[in-house]
């Protein structure tokens, strides 16, 4: 089972939006980005501290629906490999 989670942030320093877009299963996240003053999505940067804590948080205001539980488990699971 997998979920599109996506959201996006105005950032501060540079006054343009920020889209990212996770593809989240049970084993592996594939994280993307894109800025408005770019033409294409990046699938090659890391996610930065800010990005996994809005993904968590996200997950955790899904609260008991659906596999949201199980999912917020496994993205920990994998935010620390990552992090490693």
């Amino acid at each position: 089972m997998h979920t599109l989670i996506s959201w996006t942030i105005k950032l501060p320093d540079e006054g343009v939006k920020r889209e990212t877009r996770v593809h989240v299963s049970q084993r592996q996240l594939k994280w993307q980005f894109k800025r408005s003053d770019q033409e294409k999505w990046d699938y090659d940067s890391p996610p930065l501290a800010e990005d996994w804590d809005m993904l968590e948080d996200i997950l955790k205001r899904r609260g008991g629906r659906g596999n949201s539980i199980n999912m917020l488990n496994a993205v920990k699971t994998l935010r620390i490999k990552a992090t490693t």
